[in-house]
């Protein structure tokens, strides 16, 4: 008898749980286009613009152990509480940011949202594979991490029919060119105010929409996990003592690394499609049409992906997507045109189940004593989102590459992150063989 994924115990946990990866699906997509909004409007380079991408995933990379080392003495609950905390607070400083003006400004705001982002995966994610039995951990994260799309396309959506196609700074004459360089400064001071409270007013509303979760959270009594029995207990590694079991696990010490290269992989592809598609002569709100699509075909690999994990083993799941991401990559980087730009889009189908996968292969022989950490430094490798946009933004800046266009060129930076997943899905599956 197959054993479910969630049993009836679980289930309402599991749901509310699940709805936090929805919320932090959508601070991350409705960013990734506003670093091409920022360009324009206050006039950046693409390497200064994508800053944005530094501050948000710099957060992580600041939180993700302090996190963990909050809900190591406190408890799964008290983490996402004061992780909402931290997503609204930051949230809501987009409205004195709008005031001033001041792109530093917004970058600190998304710091401060992402602190709360780093509490709730290094919460959620090990919280939902310990929601049940550890044969279908992978699986059962997989499918909380199909919501996550979910978010993601409302962030997109709403940078798209909400934000972008109102920014007044992205309108062009007739030959497909911005104007907004041209004008005076008084136009141009004009413009700035209305399209900085135009990228603000989205981030207010989700900051109110978090207060109500947490509010909801904090009234709902949580079921205790393996972990924080043991703590109760007195049944705990220390510090010195996880930190060596970590190290001394190849497969999660690996996949640290793997992942650092996924949300490298993925935060590239996902933010800088617009400026492929600009390079197209495509203004910004059609070109983040494109992103959605991308994240449609994100969300449908999910699901395929959660199914396909029951006849197939996970590892070499992993493998086979990451030769298909690196099979369109090449598409992205060798083809100009539209079709260049569909294989771009099509990267993500083969994204969908990597993070989960990596995530939860990493963790599968991790004592559940030593899991808090384990999965603080999963989610700092997040961190890769804060390193590799600014140096794909220097090489787009470059104009061309071997006589290639920058924006195609680009693009290696992520096939040689799918190369090295490609590697640990391999590695990882060969050894569950012996």
């Amino acid at each position: 008898m197959k054993k479910p994924l969630v049993s009836k115990k679980y289930l309402f946990t599991f749901i509310l749980i699940t709805s936090l990866f929805a919320l932090w699906g959508f601070a991350n997509d409705i960013t990734n286009p506003m670093v091409a909004a920022f360009q324009t409007v206050m006039e950046l380079s693409a390497a200064k613009a994508s800053l944005i991408q530094f501050a948000f995933y710099g957060g992580y990379a600041t939180m993700a152990i302090p996190a963990a080392l909050f809900i190591r003495k406190y408890s799964y609950k008290s983490g996402i509480l004061l992780g909402l905390a931290l997503y609204a607070i930051g949230a809501f400083l987009f409205i004195p940011a709008a005031e001033w003006q001041e792109f530093s400004f917004f970058c600190i705001s998304l710091y401060i949202l992402t602190f709360g982002l780093a509490f709730l995966e290094t919460t959620a994610n090990p919280f939902i594979l310990s929601l049940g039995e550890k044969e279908t951990s992978t699986r059962r994260l997989n499918l909380a991490q199909a919501f996550n799309p979910v978010g993601s396309l409302s962030g997109m959506a709403v940078a798209s029919f909400i934000v972008l196609p109102h920014l007044l700074s992205d309108k062009r004459d007739e030959a497909g060119q911005i104007i907004f360089p041209l004008l005076s400064e008084a136009e141009k001071a004009d413009i700035r105010l209305h399209d900085l409270a135009v990228i603000r007013n989205p981030y207010v509303a989700i900051g109110l929409v978090v207060l109500v979760v947490l509010i909801v959270i904090a009234l709902t009594k949580m079921p205790k996990t393996e972990s924080e029995e043991q703590k109760a207990a007195g049944q705990t590694h220390t510090v010195k003592n996880t930190l060596s079991n970590l190290w001394h696990n190849t497969i999660y010490r690996e996949g640290v690394f793997a992942q650092v290269c996924y949300v490298a992989a993925q935060i590239m592809v996902w933010t800088f499609i617009i400026q492929y598609a600009d390079h197209l002569g495509i203004n910004k709100a059609t070109a983040q049409l494109f992103n959605i699509v991308a994240m449609s075909f994100n969300l449908v690999g999910r699901f395929i992906g959660t199914f396909i994990m029951r006849y197939i083993n996970t590892r070499k799941l992993l493998t086979i997507f990451g030769i298909g991401a690196s099979v369109c990559t090449l598409g992205a980087i060798c083809i100009e045109g539209m079709v260049g730009l569909y294989s771009l889009v099509c990267i993500s189908l083969f994204m969908s189940i990597m993070f989960p996968s990596i995530y939860g292969i990493a963790l599968e022989n991790v004592d559940t004593k030593d899991t808090h950490l384990g999965a603080a430094f999963l989610v700092m490798a997040i961190v890769g989102g804060a390193l590799m946009p600014p140096l794909q933004g220097l090489m787009i800046d470059q104009g061309t590459i071997w006589g290639m266009p920058a924006v195609n060129m680009s693009f290696m930076l992520p096939l040689a992150c799918f190369l090295v997943i490609i590697m640990y899905g391999y590695r990882a599956y060969k050894q569950i063989n012996k």
